[in-house]
């Protein structure tokens, strides 16, 4: 379903720098990959997969790579190099696949892994998988073809991606604001660690109304959604724990916790989402993650992943430390 990153210190270490990015000469930069689908075509469809570092360096840096899986290179598809390589100055760098027609057409795998180096670390998203098909296939039956479904083995609404409705869920939690003002998650020009907690929800059903909805810890309720809260199809809402959000937060509702506090605890915690009626919808447990901190905890992917993940270890995060209302990259849901 539906998916960036020389001192002998490693650069995974200056993560909380990424802005500024690892320029020194002597300082490797950590290389991942990612890809702008996951899927493409054997009637020329393309897919664009990048090389990403965690920051810019001074001098070019070329990422080799294997490719492997049983769809073969230059009889079911070409790429536009072997070598990904990234310009001086930049944090990435691309190559095109593109698929060949009249091709076998059954559904095969393309693996492709950053070769070991000594001009860059390999990251932790050391190797991607796509998939080359027949994109004139509906493979299962819900009238979305299979290029264009997000879910093509699950039968889902046209209006939905090709995707069964997942309900509201939880995409992002921030239970341990970072130091300083790296941590001022809601924008208000303060960090304040409790005001700068949050809890992201997705919405993957038609529009929603969550008036009278909740949620709690194990210390009780922190949050009623008030009355008139609508979140659209495919949108998010941001929870934080209070102050003066600021900002734009991707178009996302955003509210504060209506007790004053989230009071979400770093040392063990459970987070229950429930609708009007009682009914859990959600749970996150931070007791599997509370050796983690200073930063949030999200999806991976966004919306479809069921394991969570440190944000700035995400490549498509470029290093950021939380994301509250828009997806890992940046960009609006």
């Amino acid at each position: 379903m539906k998916n960036l990153r020389r001192f002998q210190i490693s650069c995974s270490l200056l993560l909380l720098l990424a802005a500024v990015g690892c320029t020194t000469e002597d300082v490797k930069p950590t290389v991942s990959l990612a890809s702008n689908v996951e899927r493409f075509d054997y009637n020329n469809g393309q897919a664009t997969v990048f090389a990403v570092l965690n920051g810019p360096v001074n001098q070019e840096i070329a990422v080799e790579l294997t490719f492997n899986g049983d769809a073969s290179l230059n009889q079911d598809f070409t790429v536009s190099n072997e070598v990904i390589v990234v310009p001086s100055g930049q944090d990435r760098g691309f190559i095109v696949l593109t698929g060949i027609p009249e091709a076998d057409t059954a559904i095969k795998q393309i693996s492709i892994t950053i070769k070991a180096n000594d001009a860059y670390i390999v990251g932790a998203e050391s190797s991607i998988t796509l998939e080359l098909q027949d994109c004139t296939g509906d493979r299962d039956g819900d009238g979305v073809l299979d290029c264009d479904d997000l879910c093509p083995d699950e039968p889902g609404p046209p209006e939905n991606g090709g995707c069964p409705w997942l309900g509201l869920f939880i995409n992002e939690i921030l239970y341990d604001p970072p130091t300083g003002i790296a941590g001022d998650s809601n924008g208000d020009g303060t960090r304040q660690p409790q005001e700068d907690e949050f809890i992201e929800l997705y919405n993957s059903n038609p529009d929603l109304d969550i008036s009278g909805y909740t949620i709690s810890d194990l210390d009780g309720v922190r949050h009623v959604f008030p009355s008139g809260t609508i979140i659209p199809s495919k949108g998010a809402i941001v929870i934080f724990g209070g102050g003066n959000p600021t900002g734009g937060f991707g178009g996302a509702l955003v509210q504060t916790a209506s007790t004053g506090l989230l009071s979400l605890n770093r040392g063990g915690d459970i987070i229950t989402l429930r609708d009007d009626q009682g009914q859990v919808l959600d749970v996150f447990d931070i007791n599997n993650f509370n050796d983690r901190a200073a930063q949030s905890l999200t999806r991976v992917p966004d919306i479809t992943g069921e394991a969570f993940q440190e944000h700035s270890t995400v490549a498509e995060s470029g290093g950021r430390l939380f994301s509250p209302g828009v997806r890992l990259n940046g960009e609006s849901f």
